[in-house]
């Protein structure tokens, strides 16, 4: 029995079965997982051997165990992500720390963050797809949010709602601030 061509047969079998189970496309798992889908096609025809990274992101996109990969053993019911282990977004904003709340498969259409604001901070974006908006939600502190011409400040508690379709920017105002966004239709 040749041990290779017997691992890359359920490795290919198990990463097709999971992405059918979902419903996802080539398309779909590649955007998801930030593979090209014409590695994704590879691995599943078990034309390639994927690297330890190539395969994280694969199981973290399809919710597949990435230990029972080969076993073809699904994500527990509950999925925890700790606190320290939630990925983070680097070098947007001055002052900025996001971390990334929502699952993978969320990107594009309701995705959300915490926000930690240093004293002073500021985050700018440019406008994101047509009829974006985001719901800002201040947990600590005072935040001030613009969304094109418009403007309003936000203390904690308050919860701004807004069209994210065109340059907005959210800043600490006074000290340290923190909220969490959610961002729908990006």
């Amino acid at each position: 029995m040749n041990t290779r061509t017997d691992i890359h047969d359920r490795l290919a079998a198990s990463l097709k079965q999971a992405r059918r189970a979902k419903g996802l496309s080539l398309d779909a798992v590649a955007k998801l997982s930030g593979v090209s889908r014409s590695m994704v096609s590879q691995i599943e025809r078990g034309e390639s051997s994927p690297t330890v990274a190539t395969l994280w992101n694969l199981t973290q996109a399809l919710q597949v165990d990435f230990a029972g990969l080969l076993e073809g053993r699904t994500a527990p019911g509950i999925e925890v992500i700790r606190a320290e282990a939630a990925p983070v977004i680097a070098g947007r904003g001055k002052g900025v720390r996001i971390r990334i709340l929502s699952p993978a498969e969320a990107v594009g259409e309701t995705e959300v963050y915490d926000l930690s604001f240093d004293a002073g901070g500021v985050l700018d974006s440019d406008p994101h797809g047509p009829g974006c908006r985001e719901s800002l939600t201040v947990l600590e502190g005072a935040l001030g949010v613009a969304s094109g011409e418009d403007r309003q400040d936000l203390k904690t508690g308050d919860t701004a709602r807004y069209f994210a379709d065109r340059p907005h920017r959210i800043a600490a105002e006074g000290g340290a601030a923190r909220a969490i966004l959610i961002v729908q239709n990006s």
